[in-house]
């Protein structure tokens, strides 16, 4: 097996500090730094399209909530996990970009319904399979039954995290 920075960074530590069990940084170390990696790349390939990750993000989480592509602010607060300042400032930019619409549900005046325009499907439409195929190549290093047990793996650690 090829050694890795993070490799490295475990022997430093065994060596100056052979009494502790550094084994947990060999982890969230290589998650950290692949998630940065990752990170870097969806940037890229979603900036090609004009959009920032968390822009896309709420494109896409109104796209797959299906026709007539409309959720209330609340429903999508729910489903992206930032803040409620994070969710106005995406749509806001969004809005000015011509990709949603924000209108006061006519039946519940203090709610706000967020919907899709045909610019903003169009636009994801195109993006996602980019953004896939981004994401396909860089998990090419492991098998399919691979890929598999660390989706298993992650989701049982992030059931744990989210416990806590």
């Amino acid at each position: 097996m090829t050694e890795d920075a993070v490799d490295r960074l475990l022997a430093q530590w065994n060596r100056e500090h052979p009494e502790l069990d550094v084994s947990p940084m060999g982890i969230v170390g290589r998650m950290s730094r692949a998630c940065a990696i990752l990170e870097r790349s969806i940037t890229e390939v979603l900036g090609n399209h004009g959009l920032l990750p968390g822009e896309f993000d709420l494109l896409a989480t109104l796209r797959r909530s299906g026709e007539p592509y409309q959720l209330t602010v609340g429903e999508l607060l729910n489903s992206v996990m930032v803040t409620s300042g994070a969710v106005t400032n995406r749509l806001n930019r969004l809005v000015d970009k011509g990709l949603v619409t924000r209108e006061t549900d006519p039946n519940h005046r203090r709610s706000v319904i967020v919907g899709l325009t045909d610019k903003g499907f169009d636009l994801v439409e195109t993006a996602l399979p980019d953004h896939l195929e981004n994401e396909r190549q860089h998990l090419d290093s492991l098998t399919e039954r691979q890929q598999q047990q660390l989706a298993d793996l992650l989701r049982r650690l992030l059931v744990g995290l989210d416990s806590r």
